[in-house]
């Protein structure tokens, strides 16, 4: 298995950060990212970006971290003990965009890259990450766009990486206790590595550089969309989901506190607004009720297109 070339992921990881700011400054017309460089006290640090009440984009977070310590956190070694007692370093970045309009989905991405080492041992590594969307008054053509994408983003890497990474989306973003998905899917791997590094690390690359491609589009078409207090009412209530996954069930979230990570920058993920609401009920044939009948399931979006 060749070896990790680790700045070429950083210097990779780093530039992707600087271009999505650049696009999303650019789409939104008006406001501008600031940045908050940090420092790690038991090692690394980052750069979070952020931006707020822009004309299209209420809060939008693009982080880039790396960070290392002596031993790796619980979040990790759960579900692959040979990790226990090894050295670690992590990067990556990551991002989510909740856009003002309710017609404008949130989405979140992020690509990452871990290596654990120690004396004597060959080094464990791998990558991960994904993108998914989050409607709330979803558009048919938007979902199929959105896939399409994704599917290009796979397609040089074989015609099973696509189903099989639209399928572990659909399972991981997944509200077990609302028995409904976060979203629409998209992509999400991880513990990628054999594939070798350089191959490995290009189907990384390839689902870094689709994600503009997948939601600049649909930002561009919804984004001057009329709406009223009814759709920023049922935003606000939908974001809320957004607030219980990431709380309960995102090991991005678990790793970064676990790792002593930057509180700030780690639940940046979350909403500006959000409001809950007890035992709400959408009403029967309503755009809302078609958002939990017809696109918080798994589906397939493509079909033979």
């Amino acid at each position: 298995m060749s070896t990790p070339d680790i700045q070429a992921v950083k210097d990779y990881l780093m530039k992707l950060q600087d271009r999505i700011c650049a696009e999303l400054e650019t789409e939104d017309g008006e406001a501008r990212f600031i940045e908050d460089a940090w420092q790690r006290e038991q090692g690394g640090g980052g750069r979070t970006r952020v931006l707020t009440e822009g004309a299209v984009f209420e809060q939008a977070g693009v982080n880039f971290s790396e960070v290392f310590g002596a031993q790796m956190p619980a979040s990790a070694t759960a579900h692959r003990p040979e990790l226990a007692g090894r050295n670690f370093r992590a990067m990556g970045v990551s991002l989510v965009i909740h856009p003002r309009n309710p017609y404008v989905p949130t989405s979140h991405a992020n690509v990452r890259f871990f290596i654990a080492e120690k004396e004597g041992e060959a080094p464990i590594w791998w990558f991960g990450g994904g993108f998914d969307l989050t409607p709330y008054y979803p558009f048919e053509d938007d979902v199929i766009h959105w896939h399409r994408v994704s599917r290009d983003a796979c397609a040089p890497f074989g015609k099973d990486v696509y189903p099989k990474y639209k399928k572990w989306c659909d399972e991981y973003f997944f509200l077990k206790h609302r028995n409904e998905t976060r979203g629409v899917g998209g992509l999400f791997f991880d513990d990628l590595n054999e594939w070798g590094f350089e191959k490995s690390f290009a189907f990384m690359r390839s689902v870094g550089d689709h994600y503009l491609q997948a939601y600049r589009p649909i930002v561009s078409r919804r984004k001057d969309t009329d709406y009223g207090s009814r759709e920023r009412d049922f935003q606000l209530y939908r974001r809320g989901r957004y607030v219980e996954f990431n709380l309960v069930f995102d090991r991005g979230t678990l790793f970064g506190l676990q790792t002593g990570g930057r509180t700030e920058s780690i639940l940046m993920s979350l909403p500006p607004l959000v409001r809950w609401q007890y035992n709400y009920q959408p009403e029967p044939g309503s755009a809302e009720a078609e958002l939990y009948e017809q696109y918080l399931k798994p589906r397939d979006w493509l079909g033979n297109a």
